[in-house]
């Protein structure tokens, strides 16, 4: 990326991240929030796009720790609830700390009302009570360091509970391997597609395609997908051509399959690049360095197409009351 002065709010944002990242490895994270968690029978991890992706690799590092945990969107947990105890936990991830995520402040407000362990993880200065709070409000509507700053704090409370695998000295790597990959995204020659550019990845890099395709869509108006390797070999790659570009994602490619995909699109002449994280870190944290490489592409593509990464939502998509639909009547009034 160019050292030139940032011409929008996303790519200051993407900039920002070694820095930010260098400081939330040391930001107190109060001992009762993790004895909270570590008391909990289950823990329910609920967020809502970009968000339900943080929650998803979040649920993966709390399986390290030996931890029965599940992710699930908001409205999900709010309309299709779960069984539920007040011995579970909730771990909410919500930037807006609910004030524009409807079903977010919901699934708060349930979980507080049913007597479970609630650790919300959102923004500094958001009003949730006893939050765990990641970076200063952020002016794109294009999601980036408020996404990999809280996975590194929940890779902080996984390391907490019990996840070995996310110690100190692990997690100092993150920033660097983040640096690394705004020098160098390995992204470059990407081109835009004719029609869909379609990422996949396996397990872990499968959350990174679903949330670097948002990334492209919101950005560069671009027709994006992400896909689990599986769910694309599986029939979804069928209407695929040579309009279109493959994204593979690595790691982790535990079988092969990832690769394999990727050479039988190729064999059916649909353009494809490898884009993989090289970083020594265990592979749900390689996502968060990955991720970045594709925040890249999404402000390649949005600067090349003239549109503004900063304000994705608009129009009809904006209006207020579609937003509020959902919204716990009173949330955060007093």
């Amino acid at each position: 990326m160019s050292d030139a002065t940032p011409s929008t709010e996303l790519e200051r944002a993407i900039r920002s991240q070694p820095a930010e990242l260098t400081r939330l490895l040391t930001a107190p994270i109060p001992h009762q929030t993790v004895e909270r968690l570590r008391q909990a029978r289950r823990i329910w991890v609920v967020g809502t796009g970009t968000s339900l992706h943080a929650a998803e690799l979040t649920a993966m590092m709390l399986h390290d720790a030996g931890r029965a945990a599940t992710a699930m969107s908001s409205m999900r947990f709010v309309n299709w609830a779960p069984p539920v105890d007040p011995a579970d936990a909730l771990l909410l991830i919500s930037h807006n700390a609910g004030e524009e995520t409807a079903y977010a402040a919901a699934a708060f407000t349930m979980a507080m009302d049913a007597g479970l362990r609630v650790v919300p993880v959102t923004r500094r200065g958001g009003r949730l009570p006893e939050a765990v709070e990641t970076v200063e409000r952020e002016r794109s509507h294009t999601y980036t360091v408020s996404y990999t700053g809280a996975l590194l704090l929940l890779a902080r409370l996984a390391h907490a509970l019990g996840a070995d695998s996310y110690g100190p000295e692990v997690l100092a790597r993150i920033p660097p391997a983040v640096q690394a990959a705004i020098d160098d995204p390995g992204t470059q020659h990407i081109p835009q597609p004719e029609r869909a550019i379609v990422l996949f990845g396996e397990g872990p890099a499968a959350v990174t395609a679903r949330e670097g395709a948002l990334k492209v869509r919101e950005a560069a108006r671009v027709l994006a997908e992400g896909y689990d390797v599986e769910h694309l070999l599986h029939g979804s790659a069928v209407p695929l051509d040579g309009r279109d570009h493959l994204v593979a994602l690595t790691p982790p490619d535990t079988d092969g399959l990832v690769a394999a995909v990727g050479r039988a699109g190729a064999a059916e002449g649909i353009p494809l690049t490898t884009v993989s994280e090289p970083a020594d870190l265990p592979p749900v944290l390689a996502q968060i360095p990955l991720t970045v490489r594709l925040q890249l592409l999404a402000l390649r593509f949005a600067t090349e197409r003239g549109t503004n990464p900063d304000v994705a939502i608009e129009g009809a998509w904006a209006d207020e009351h579609l937003w509020a639909i959902g919204m716990p009547p009173g949330f955060l009034s007093s």
